[in-house]
């Protein structure tokens, strides 16, 4: 009698810690394609990356952003292979409307901080070889809207500008306030 008792009090104890609890905070990852424009040393170049974030019950939220730009200056025949790389770690605010969980929408703002790695290697045009690793920030607005409980969809734009003079010589300027551009994006974000 004394070990169905205790086998009764074993099965009770793992149905407790194995029942299923409803979910306190929304995690995602959305990978993303997007467009850069407004710089002034190019326009119309094609990026692509992934953000990751975690939004609380609530509307705050933490998420990181990371973003790759191939041939940002301009072709790879004229400046080599040239990128830009940023990594920005943001604060989120969205509010949920229509439900934290299942299909709705959350529209949002968002900034932060982090690194942005300018790189051109060779070319016809420049015939320079430099990179340069600087902080700076992102500032940007958007949604995300669902399907269902799992798969929706985001869009946004984002300011991004660099806040370190490199003094990278002759090419073109990085200079503090010089080195910016936008990004529109959209993708499809998975929870």
């Amino acid at each position: 009698m004394r070990g169905a008792i205790k086998a009764l009090l074993l099965a009770a104890a793992a149905a407790i810690v194995m029942a299923p609890v409803q979910a306190r905070a929304d995690g995602y990852v959305s990978p993303w394609a997007g467009v850069n424009f407004g710089s002034d040393i190019d326009n119309g170049r094609t990026s692509f990356g992934v953000s990751a974030g975690y939004m609380g019950a609530g509307v705050i939220g933490g998420e990181f952003d990371f973003g790759y730009s191939p041939s940002f200056f301009g072709t790879k025949n004229d400046f080599g292979n040239n990128t830009v790389i940023s990594a920005m770690g943001n604060l989120i605010v969205g509010v949920p409307i229509g439900g934290t969980y299942g299909a709705g929408v959350r529209p949002y703002v968002t900034g932060g901080v982090g690194l942005m790695r300018t790189q051109i290697d060779g070319g016809t045009l420049a015939r320079v070889s430099q990179s340069n690793n600087q902080f700076g920030f992102d500032l940007g607005a958007g949604a995300m809207g669902w399907f269902n409980q799992h798969v929706g969809l985001r869009g946004d734009v984002r300011y991004l500008r660099a806040l370190q003079d490199n003094n990278p010589g002759p090419g073109v300027d990085f200079s503090a306030g010089k080195f910016h551009f936008w990004r529109l994006s959209a993708g499809v974000t998975f929870r």
